[in-house]
């Protein structure tokens, strides 16, 4: 894809809707809505690369109560020929046609490459990737066997949603230090994980979310970089490419430099 001359690609990710409460979780809907609005008139494309909500399930005739702001707003830019790419993280992974059918949103729940103006991007949530972890990745090949999404489905929403809840604030509890430090480009395994690809193939950029922190790291001599996006609860970052280079931005100045740059 070439971009049009004056136009830009955005990339978000980890907005965690409906964390903690309902108040707080409204406040940040309405914030990003009113971020989508602003960049409307320069937008070629929009990556929201993963936990656009803290929980998501798609029963067969119904969806979790409330989010009307953001699936307003997405339903809207598409509707006005702004294409956008969902990528689906560990918190909402259950998607099954929703998106495709009523936002016109293609979702994908595996990395992906794309090429726009001649730079390679490899994009993905990020979870799951790279070394160790090994808990997790078991856990992940079970909440994505059929069998047992169709089991969740079975239980009542309101069972099914409260075990989910309590299972994403434990999660957040037992990784919200970690997620605050950089941890060394040895250890940060999704730095591992991009570099490791490199020895098979060259891209421009990786880009990823689910690490919390925003994160612009050169990865080689040849240019190629690592970026995580951070996230829209304490960091209100995000990645936007005018075509020639890409840039990791915050949406306000006390964050920005609180970005993690190698």
């Amino acid at each position: 894809m070439q971009i049009p001359p004056g136009k830009k690609i955005y990339f978000l990710s980890d907005f965690h809707l409906g964390a903690p409460d309902h108040e707080t979780s409204l406040a940040r809907e309405r914030r990003i809505a009113a971020f989508l609005e602003r960049i409307r008139g320069d937008a070629a494309l929009i990556f929201i690369v993963g936990d656009l909500f803290d929980f998501w399930y798609e029963y067969r005739t119904v969806v979790p109560k409330g989010y009307t702001r953001i699936l307003g707003k997405l339903a809207e830019l598409t509707d006005s020929g702004i294409p956008i790419h969902f990528f689906t993280g560990n918190h909402d992974m259950w998607m099954s046609g929703y998106f495709e059918q009523e936002l016109n949103i293609p979702v994908y729940h595996e990395p992906q490459v794309f090429d726009f103006n001649g730079k390679s991007f490899y994009i993905g949530h990020g979870d799951g990737l790279g070394p160790g972890d090994h808990g997790y990745k078991f856990l992940k090949k079970i909440f994505r066997n059929p069998l047992c999404q169709w089991m969740f489905g079975i239980l009542p929403p309101a069972v099914g949603v409260g075990i989910a809840g309590w299972l994403s604030r434990r999660s957040r509890a037992m990784t919200g230090a970690t997620d605050a430090e950089f941890l060394g480009e040895d250890k940060e395994w999704l730095v591992i994980y991009c570099r490791e690809l490199l020895k098979k193939q060259r891209h421009d950029y990786f880009i990823f979310g689910h690490r919390h922190l925003p994160i612009d790291l050169l990865l080689d001599q040849t240019g190629s970089r690592y970026i995580n996006l951070g996230d829209w609860i304490r960091y209100y970052t995000y990645a936007v490419f005018d075509g020639v280079q890409l840039s990791l931005l915050s949406e306000t100045p006390e964050t920005a430099g609180k970005i993690v740059r190698r």
